[in-house]
């Protein structure tokens, strides 16, 4: 919501979870400020539902729902400035002092306590009935959404639909199916209460709650279901998908038909709270809040390369995730109009002047070569191996597979390697500018009709599946190609085919967790397909460990104990 006043959401959070503290603290409230105060006029009841909506913007966008929701998994290996690789490799450091997990479940927490606070103060907010309604269906959405997130990271935890009051020093660990059953009977309430569109971008809406509803009806298992609110989604709203699949990142176009649901993020940076609120935790490598940094993360460092500086529309490369070859390998370039639209392979000379630089053949001499301004600089090709004699006759780089994969597929090269681009921003203001005005896309319109896809075949209903996966598969097809190229037909369609196309249409944006996890394949997956993670990956890894701060603060800790395999 670029509208809403951020700081004013940030004290209103702040002041209604200080009850949550656990620490025993001497506390002094000059103005008297009380949740009951602020909450029960309008005013101070909407800045509590904007602080709600803001809690998405710690992870949506940001490293750490990067690293905990997209790279740990078969899609990513390190770049060369990964900072967390205990994420992205599940090596040891994926334990219980892991900062970025404590932050992130502090954070889940803190917004779950202040949905609860806001929904029991609903009736004396001040607000019309009509908007009583509405305000009441988002924070349902909210609080289902971000219970949703701790079940998938935690498993069954900490469960509670009342406000924190006081000083509380015990926690329950409730099973995953009461999160389940929480979480659709807070999604069923809210969607014939909230509007089918909003002017206010990024406040949920009927659909956002129907897309997410088919996703959830998979968890429990019930397809019917969530192929029927994925079908009222695809059908009922007038949504499409876009003409093309690279205009889906248009900064110009980013509020378009395709999209059900985004955390959107301001063009006035300024107002994203880059620096966070006093006392903001920040991870290795990471920021507290601002705006979305995605285009900073799958980077390679094109700009220590011959006539290459750094530059707005080539990005500031932090180099933190590459591409597995398994990914790069899911594409057919010369049909699928995914990959072009999703990755950037050459790079080419930035540089005002010409560059006259020094090379080493494969023949062991050393030779001259000049760029001028507009030349391929380098290229990085997805599945073609040069030979020497093409390699030594460019006066470009050649950064081939060879160069970038070890044979096994473990990372040779993580300096220099393909870049997932669709984030991209070239409005930033300045080379240096790390925070973006795009918007982080939560559901969108392929997404839900995979779910839809997904469904179907959990029914047995291949032929089915097959339709819908071809109508996210035309969108696809090269300019030029008939419609159909890449059809397929029922005998093709498995889990694992689904998997992939996921991957193919969603690589980046923070679903691959969720969907291993959901489906039993996570630990399948990265074995199979992440030679850098395969040997790390047990299958106590498809939770993550609670925090240790967490433990050592209640008092039933014969109650309240680690997820296995942390211990």
């Amino acid at each position: 919501m670029k509208r809403i006043t951020i700081y004013l959401a940030a004290m209103v959070t702040m002041m209604v979870l200080a009850a949550a503290c656990s620490k025993k603290l001497e506390e002094y409230n000059p103005g008297g400020l009380t949740a009951d105060v602020v909450f029960n006029t309008p005013a101070g009841f909407e800045a509590g539902v904007s602080a709600a909506y803001s809690y998405n913007r710690h992870l949506w966008g940001k490293e750490a729902g990067y690293h905990l929701y997209e790279a740990s998994s078969d899609l990513w290996v390190s770049g060369v400035d990964d900072p967390n690789t205990e994420l992205t490799q599940f090596t040891a450091g994926l334990n219980s002092t892991n900062v970025i997990i404590t932050a992130n479940w502090q954070r889940l927490y803190s917004v779950i306590n202040l949905c609860n606070a806001l929904i029991r103060r609903v009736p004396q907010s001040g607000l019309s009935d009509n908007l009583k309604g509405t305000r009441e269906a988002e924070l349902r959405m909210l609080r289902a959404w971000y219970y949703y997130t701790i079940v998938e990271t935690w498993g069954g935890v900490h469960f509670t639909l009342d406000e924190t009051s006081g000083i509380v020093t015990t926690a329950n660990r409730k099973p995953v199916d009461t999160f389940y059953q929480q979480i659709l009977t807070d999604l069923r309430w809210a969607a014939p209460r909230l509007p089918l569109t909003t002017s206010d971008v990024g406040r949920v809406t009927k659909p956002a709650a129907e897309a997410f509803l088919s996703k959830m009806f998979l968890y429990t298992k019930n397809y019917d279901s969530s192929f029927y609110y994925a079908n009222k989604v695809i059908n009922d709203y007038g949504l499409a998908l876009q003409t093309s699949y690279a205009s889906l990142w248009n900064m110009a176009t980013q509020s378009n038909k395709e999209i059900i649901w985004a955390v959107n993020y301001s063009t006035n940076l300024a107002l994203n709270d880059f620096q966070g609120p006093a006392g903001a935790i920040v991870y290795p490598g990471g920021h507290p809040r601002g705006a979305h940094n995605g285009h900073l993360m799958f980077l390679q460092k094109y700009d220590v390369r011959p006539g290459m500086v750094r530059d707005i529309p080539y990005g500031r490369p932090f180099s933190r995730y590459m591409p597995s070859r398994f990914l790069l390998d899911l594409y057919d370039e010369t049909k699928d109009a995914r990959y072009a639209g999703s990755f950037q392979d050459i790079w080419f000379s930035n540089k005002t002047t010409a560059t006259t630089y020094e090379r080493t053949l494969t023949t062991g001499a050393k030779q001259n070569f000049t760029l001028n301004p507009g030349d391929t600089a380098h290229w990085i090709p997805k599945s073609t191996v040069v030979t020497n004699a093409f390699r030594d006759s460019r006066k470009y780089e050649i950064f081939d597979r060879t160069n970038v994969y070890n044979t096994n597929g473990t990372p040779r090269n993580t300096s220099n390697f393909i870049s997932l681009k669709k984030f991209l921003d070239p409005t930033r203001p300045t080379v240096a500018e790390q925070q973006s005005a795009r918007d982080a896309v939560v559901f969108r319109l392929a997404d839900i009709i995979l779910i839809a896809a997904e469904a179907k075949l959990n029914l047995n209903l291949k032929a089915d599946a097959a339709d819908l996966i071809n109508k996210v598969r035309r969108r696809a097809v090269l300019t030029g190609l008939p419609a159909n190229t890449l059809d397929i037909t029922d005998a093709d369609v498995t889990i694992d085919f689904i998997l992939d196309e996921r991957a193919r249409e969603l690589a980046g944006e923070q679903w691959r967790w969720f969907d291993l996890k959901r489906t039993g394949k996570l630990v399948d997956r990265v074995t199979q397909f992440n030679p850098q993670a395969a040997p790390n990956i047990k299958p106590y890894h498809n939770l993550r460990p609670i925090p240790q701060s967490q433990i050592d603060a209640v008092s039933n800790k014969t109650e309240f104990i680690q997820n296995p395999g942390y211990n």
